[in-house]
């Protein structure tokens, strides 16, 4: 019995830094991908935001949208100084600590606090759909992640989701990671691909994944049964469309002054969200760029914001006086405020273009910002003479939650019915590493090496390479080394596993050396001296990287899961 023979429904849940959004099918009828657009406090949209508000930072009081924007009450002016707790999940992943925002909680609390509220609704949704349906123990969830997180970001995604009680074992296997790009490239590969007649082995495509907080670029080759390879290393960068949101704000900095500004974000934050998001809706959603469908944007400080006059200079009282508190922004200052993101994210894929080894045949862009008919324009006309076809996909801002769910129906049809694979039978089958993989060992120390690294023993500890970043590997290959002990009285062997973005390294403590993990096996028959060989492996899996050894002379096997310690 496979261990998703009771699977009966799966969820996909894009859990994203600023936005959030789940797509659920049941299993009996996997053409029916259902994208939630209810949430609390707000309707219609298929994503909510990535956001908690507490009572006091230890309950949550309000999640999503209704936790953030804050139209304000003229007759009532009291502060809403409360901050709510946002942008948690870059505390994951490889941001510099300075750039990681401040938090009131700990950001494991707040993810897992988000996942809890995000599952609550998620079960409401499909025990409404369907009844009878045990949800730790019929339902599959897919969790997004970004391409970069290590094993040590998935293991506190796991941690988090099961203090949720999102599943009732901590490593239970109904819950599921796939990285964003993947997810992006199977619904592309099962929807966008099939809609453009581009559905042949041996097409190349391009996802562009315009989100709130990054874009991501990757590339991707379809092959033989439907199977997916990877191209080129996948490409990321922190220009999403938020950042035109911080050059309205930067825009505001100048009219009003920084203390102005800053009074309002610290005293009335809901009220500042609900600026920035009628900004977006007159403003960021409708820009096409084309001047003549432009309409000037007259923004009423004493309707939208109406608190923030108390807080700026006499001498800018008087001047926004005299305009009677409006702020007109014109065609150019808008345009100024998106060119520089544009700007990045076209470089962005101008590189990955030049480092693609084939002919790309389309782009898609997804994402929330992939709406953006200004984005799209620039875009097409940048790459439409390299590329055959650029387009957005149905539900570009559901691509993600959608993807997942597929990946999830895959993994669930492939485990116990060979027959059903036929319109869903797809894997990664092929990856680029992002990082170079390798063991500790501890060779005789020789003429060349440095003194200064000479243990006591005579020896010297190096990193001997398995697998380079770079080679294109398919899902569960396996990179071995034969080792032996390094004393003929060794009564087991250590391996430490470690990793680098570089090319190559020497030692294991050079800048950038990461360890992964280790794996203890022991070495009976020490008689044999040396004499005992034992390989070594490192499997890459869809998700996880499996770590074995097996002992040669008498076939004892050893195997670790790479989750690190958290």
């Amino acid at each position: 019995m496979s261990d998703y023979s009771d699977i009966r429904v799966v969820v996909g849940l894009d859990f994203g830094t600023t936005y959030s959004g789940f797509t659920y099918c049941h299993v009996s009828d996997d053409d029916n991908l259902v994208t939630n657009d209810q949430w609390p406090g707000e309707i219609g949209q298929l994503k909510t935001n990535t956001v908690l508000q507490y009572d006091d930072y230890m309950n949550v009081e309000s999640w999503g949208y209704s936790a953030l924007s804050k139209r304000p009450n003229k007759k009532k002016k009291t502060k809403d100084g409360r901050k709510p707790v946002e942008l948690f999940k870059l505390h994951l992943g490889n941001l510099v600590d300075n750039l990681k925002p401040k938090l009131a909680v700990d950001y494991k609390k707040a993810i897992t606090d988000y996942l809890r509220e995000i599952g609550k609704l998620i079960k409401e949704m499909v025990i409404t759909h369907w009844s009878g349906i045990d949800f730790l123990e019929n339902v599959l969830i897919v969790i997004t992640v970004p391409a970069e997180y290590s094993e040590k970001d998935k293991a506190i995604m796991r941690e988090c989701a099961y203090n949720a009680g999102l599943i009732n074992e901590k490593f239970s296997k109904k819950l599921q990671f796939t990285t964003e790009p993947e997810a992006a490239a199977i619904y592309c590969m099962e929807n966008s691909l099939k809609v453009n007649d581009l559905n042949t082995p041996g097409t190349t495509f391009m996802i562009v994944d315009c989100g709130g907080g990054t874009v991501d670029l990757t590339t991707r080759k379809l092959l033989d049964d439907k199977q997916l390879g990877e191209v080129t290393e996948r490409a990321g960068d922190f220009c999403g469309s938020t950042f035109i949101d911080r050059e309205f704000l930067n825009t505001l900095r100048k009219i009003l002054g920084d203390r102005a500004i800053d009074l309002l974000r610290d005293k009335h934050y809901g009220q500042m969200q609900y600026m920035i998001q009628e900004f977006c809706r007159h403003v960021k959603l409708p820009f096409t760029g084309d001047k003549s469908e432009f309409t000037t944007y007259e923004m009423d400080l004493e309707d939208i914001v109406p608190v923030v006059m108390e807080y700026v200079t006499e001498e800018t009282r008087d001047k926004m006086e005299e305009t009677d508190w409006l702020i007109v922004f014109e065609y150019n200052d808008i345009k100024s405020m998106f060119d520089p993101i544009v700007e990045r994210i076209i470089q962005m894929i101008e590189v990955q273009l030049d480092n693609t080894r084939e002919t790309c045949s389309a782009m898609f862009l997804v994402g929330g910002f992939s709406q953006s008919k200004y984005l799209q324009k620039r875009i097409k006309q940048k790459f439409q003479p390299r590329v055959n076809k650029i387009s957005v996909p149905t539900y570009p801002i559901a691509v993600i939650s959608r993807g997942a769910a597929l990946y999830g129906l895959s993994m669930k049809n492939s485990a116990y019915s060979l027959e059903k694979m036929d319109s869903l039978k797809f894997v990664i089958n092929e990856r680029i590493l992002k990082y170079t993989y390798g063991i500790k060992v501890s060779p005789e120390w020789e003429n060349g090496d440095p003194i200064e690294r000479r243990d006591s023993d005579g020896t010297i500890d190096k990193f001997h390479l398995l697998a380079r970043r770079g080679a294109v590997v398919r899902v569960n290959q396996e990179f071995t080394s034969v080792q032996l002990p390094v004393f003929p009285t060794q009564n087991a062997i250590n391996f430490h596993i470690y990793y680098t973005t570089e090319y190559n390294a020497t030692y294991c403590d050079e800048n950038g050396m990461e360890k992964l993990g280790n794996l203890f096996i022991s070495l009976p028959d020490i008689y044999l001296g040396k004499n005992r060989p034992v390989l070594f492996g490192l499997t890459f899996g869809r998700m996880e990287i499996t770590a074995t050894a097996k002992n040669q002379l008498n076939g004892q096997n050893y195997q670790t899961t790479l989750k690190l310690d958290i």
